[in-house]
Parts: structure tokens; sequence; C-alpha cells
């Protein structure tokens, strides 16, 4: 199907949209053909450009282009949302991420705080595929609202193939260096400090320096493949800069006021046949080691739950099986109090303790402290929100990509008994997937 059938479809509604329609948000929508939607998203030239795949089977794909309107705090996006909802009519979804520090600096070109309402909205589903656009005529000219997305979708490109992975010469340095990982687990794990901060995640960024790096749609659409239960997300805020990722862990999924949580901490390797891979999955849940860190995420995610929910329940744990690792994880199912909203829950459960350590503020406070590289939206959040729903993944997993650099993060969760070559072997299991799409596995 060519383009241009579409897009005048799009314009066509767009330009018969009566006066009195013209009110509140508004959602034009028509069936669209697309083939690779990762190819349409790098084909575009509009910025923001964003992407989004819940781990849930069969989930939605969403590519996202331009703003209709952005918020820089959680404060401005509730406002935003509760305003439309109780205007009635349809509810818009809206898109972006949070900084695992927001109050720290970070990534020159992401703010700490950033969503978005979009201006299109590329939606792929079992079903097929549909083509949105949004307008807002609540707070602006009628007639500027409708120049901006006439020129938005007069700027729609074609969906092309995406650029092949290369093979490049990688110059790589991490920070911190093994010895001074070592020297940090060492003093984490000191009496003194156990005693009032019994976990930190210590966290390390593998910088991969190349005269040219790779389209981040093309490696993270090879990633993916490898990365089925996993969550998918990309964001280029600017040209200058992306952000992709495969995460493993959610931070929420609520549908109305029904919540869903994980915590997903402990970790071992894949073993190399079935057999191997299951004695390794009951060591782990044997592991006392591990046992702690994952209790102290749960313990601490209970705590944060018990006085926004009417009823909270946690599962048993089990082993979750990726590519390269294999995790612990208790589900927690809660059921939030009328009124609960996610500008609460975002404002309470991020960090997270998988991410972050126990308790939070002590935790941050060595974090700050002692590491030199910066976060940014590493161990942050990433996802989708509207009043009906909201699905957010914790940023874990990913690549920020500029032009000369792709910066690879891991952490690991120091606690009693942590031995800072076995914490540091993992941080390398970690972004084994992604080193090895790079060529360098």
């Amino acid at each position: 199907m060519l383009l241009i059938k579409p897009i005048d479809a799009l314009k066509h509604q767009l330009d018969t949209l009566s006066d009195s329609a013209r009110r509140g948000f508004v959602h034009l929508s028509i069936p669209y053909h697309v083939g690779n939607v990762m190819g349409w998203l790098n084909a575009q030239s509009v910025y923001p450009r964003l992407y989004w795949q819940s781990r849930d089977e069969g989930a939605v794909e969403y590519a996202a282009l331009g703003v209709v309107k952005a918020f820089d705090s959680l404060a401005a996006l509730q406002a935003d949302f509760t305003a439309l909802a109780d205007s009635g009519g349809e509810q818009p979804d809206y898109f972006g991420g949070m900084a695992f520090d927001p109050d720290a600096p970070g990534w020159q070109h992401f703010p700490g705080c950033y969503f978005l309402l979009p201006r299109i909205v590329l939606r792929r589903h079992q079903g097929g595929a549909t083509l949105s656009l949004n307008l807002r005529f609540d707070d602006r000219c009628p007639e500027a609202e409708i120049a901006q997305a006439r020129a938005c979708l007069a700027a729609l490109e074609e969906e092309q193939p995406l650029p092949c992975l290369l093979p490049h010469v990688y110059q790589r340095e991490d920070r911190p260096t093994l010895r001074e990982w070592t020297a940090s687990v060492a003093q984490v794990t000191h009496p003194d400090q156990l005693g009032h901060t019994p976990k930190v995640v210590l966290s390390r960024e593998t910088c991969l320096t190349t005269p040219e790096t790779p389209s981040p749609w093309s490696l993270l659409a090879r990633w993916q493949t490898g990365a089925a239960d996993c969550f998918h997300f990309g964001v280029q805020l600017t040209s200058h800069e992306a952000f992709i990722g495969c995460p493993p862990e959610r931070l929420y999924k609520r549908e109305g006021r029904h919540l869903m949580t994980e915590a997903l901490a402990g970790t071992t390797r894949r073993g190399q046949d079935a057999q191997q891979d299951q004695t390794l999955a009951d060591k782990l849940l044997a592991d006392k080691k591990n046992n702690l860190e994952n209790q102290c995420v749960y313990q601490q995610l209970l705590t944060q739950l018990e006085p926004l929910s009417s009823q909270v329940q946690m599962g048993e744990a089990h082993i979750v099986k990726l590519r390269s690792v294999q995790h612990i994880r208790r589900l927690i199912h809660a059921e939030l109090h009328i009124g609960i909203t996610d500008q609460q829950l975002l404002a309470v459960l991020p960090p997270t303790p998988a991410v972050g350590g126990v308790p939070r503020d002590s935790s941050l406070a060595f974090i700050r402290q002692h590491e030199r590289h910066r976060r940014g939206w590493y161990a942050g959040v990433f996802g989708r929100i509207s009043h009906a729903s909201s699905d957010l993944a914790v940023t874990i997993r990913c690549a920020h990509i500029s032009p000369e650099a792709i910066r690879l993060y891991a952490g690991a969760g120091i606690v009693a008994g942590s031995q800072p070559e076995e914490e540091w072997r993992e941080l390398d299991t970690k972004i084994a997937d992604i080193m090895s799409l790079l060529g360098m596995g």
C-alpha cells in the first residue's frame, strides 16, 4: 500500500473537522499497513521519536512522533490527564520516562522527567495497524493547532529497510575499573555500612567508542528478536542521542485500580544444556545471598504499597529465564485505594530496591557519593501512561547511544556475602546480549 493514500485520508479528516469538534482532545485514526515499525520510525525526520512494547504476549507495538504537549514533572502530567478525564471523551496515551535520580546531574538531552502526548502514533497489534493523529484544542489557537498537525503529516516518510548492522571497531573503557569496583564492594559490605544499609546496587558504565555508531533502531530491532520475554523501548528526543533497551523488569502495570509489580532480584547465568540450566536455577533459588537480595526488594515494595492499597498479595519465588541470565522473581498484586494516581505511584516506587538499594535514602546517598559516572535514564522508568491504565518498565539492559560512543549499563545488588569478582562477572553477563550484537561477545 502506498503511503499517500492513508495520509490523504488523515488529511481529509483533519480538513473536514467541524468547529464543534474542535474541543479538548481529538484523536483521528485510519487503518495502516506497515511491515517493520522500527523501519518506519527510522525513516522519519520528526522528533522526538519513541518506541514502546510491553513484554506481555501479543502486546501492542507503539511508535510515536512529535509533540502535542510535553511535561517535565509528574504533577504537570497528572494535572493534564486528570483535566481531560474530567471533560469526558476519549483519553490519550502519554509516553515517556524518568531518570534514576531526577535530582542528580544527568544526560545532556534527557531531562530528569519527560513525558509527552505525541502528535503521531503508529500502533501495530495482532489485528493489524492504525495510524493516528492527536490534537488538543483546550488551551491553544485552533488554526495554529491544525497547521502544526498538517505540517507533521506532510513530513511523514515511507517505511524504509533498516540500515544493516555493520561491524565496527570499539575501544572499551569500564567505569569504575575492576580495582575501583572491588574497593566499593568492600565499603558496602563493611559491617558498619551493612548495619544501616543492608543493600546498595552498584553500577558500571561500559563505554564503547568508535568513529561511527550504528543506527539505534537497527540495533534495537536485532536485540528485540532475542528478548521475547522483555519490554522493548527506544527514545530519541533529538537527533544527537538515543536510549534503547530490552529490560526484563516491570515497574508496575495498572488496570484501573488493580496494580501488578514484582521483585526481580538475584541472578545467575544460563547453563550450556537443560540439565546444567536447571541445576543453576535450583542453586539460585536456594542461595542465601541471592534470596537476601530479593527479600530486600519485595519487603520495601510491600511497605510502599501498603498505605496506597486495600489489599496486597505476593506470589511464590520462581525463576525467570532470559537469554543470558536467570533471575528470582516474586509477583505482587495490589488493589489501590480510590483516587490513587500514577503521580503518587511514580513518586513512591522508583527507584526500586532492585536498582537502588535498601533503605532508599542511605543507598542513594552512597551511590551519589561514590559513582563517578552519571546513570541518567539507566535504572529509571520508561513506558505508557493513561487515565485507565499504565504500564512501565525499569530501564535496565539498555544502551545510551551518541554519534561517537555506545554506553552500556549494568548493576549488581551488593549485600552481605557479595564477592567483588563474582559481581563483576555478573555485570558482564548482563551486557552479554548487546555485546554479542556489536561483535564483541
